[in-house]
């Protein structure tokens, strides 16, 4: 009898074609490391596919850095101004204005004069009114003003000067009273001072105090003086 019992049928294997090289052993020769597929640890499979990322986060670090040391360091705010002459301008009120001017005399080195301007001598109306602005940059690099002028009606020459319809309150400069205004949104405080003919503000940012020490420096400046003019930089002193 024939045996019947069936044998597992086995899949014939292909033949490596002739001339072919053998399959791959599983170990590489001796010197040579194995080629193909490699198992790195998460860390280094991170860093692998995250250096792009990691690079512009480290730039990032870095423009914020420079930026909180830019943002504390010192800086300068102060306008370098320079210091003007006005000597000139002085000279010229003294022998036309149709009134006595009047000019800081003593003032600190410490106070610069910054700008001049002097209008209404120029050949044009003799109704127009004569006007000098001197600006000066204080000790405590502040700004004031000598505004002078014989304009009429004097309420708007101060409105214009000062900002302010109205005075706060008076200040005792030198013995003589002068009128105190203040416009709070502009940070300008000015000091008044009416005469005969001619009205004086002192004005600008900075303190009463220093408003004060301007409008006492404040001297007239006649025709006929015998004395030399000021100098048209502040001179030293005390």
């Amino acid at each position: 009898m024939t045996d019947e019992t069936s044998q597992p049928a086995t899949r014939p294997q292909p033949s490596a074609p002739a001339g072919a090289p053998d399959a791959p052993h599983d170990t590489a020769p001796e010197g040579r490391r194995a080629e193909g597929p490699y198992e790195v640890s998460p860390g280094v499979y991170k860093r692998l596919t995250t250096g792009l990322g990691g690079y512009a986060l480290a730039m990032l670090t870095c423009l914020l850095l420079v930026g909180l040391v830019v943002l504390i360091s010192p800086r300068e705010h102060t306008e370098n101004l320079p210091t003007v002459d006005y000597g000139v301008h002085l000279a010229r009120l003294r022998a036309d204005a149709p009134y006595t001017p009047y000019a800081p005399e003593g003032l600190p080195s410490t106070w610069r004069a910054t700008s001049s301007r002097l209008s209404g001598l120029d050949g044009g109306d003799d109704e127009d009114p004569v006007a000098w602005h001197l600006g000066m940059v204080t000790p405590s690099d502040e700004y004031a003003a000598l505004e002078q002028s014989d304009e009429q009606p004097v309420s708007e020459y101060l409105w214009r000067m000062t900002n302010s319809r109205e005075p706060v309150g008076v200040q005792q400069v030198a013995g003589q009273t002068w009128q105190r205004y203040y416009r709070r949104d502009k940070n300008q405080r000015s000091l008044v001072r009416t005469l005969p003919g001619l009205t004086l503000v002192v004005t600008g940012t900075a303190s009463y105090e220093e408003l004060a020490v301007l409008a006492a420096s404040l001297k007239p400046q006649p025709k006929d003086t015998a004395a030399p003019s000021p100098s048209a930089a502040p001179t030293s002193g005390s």
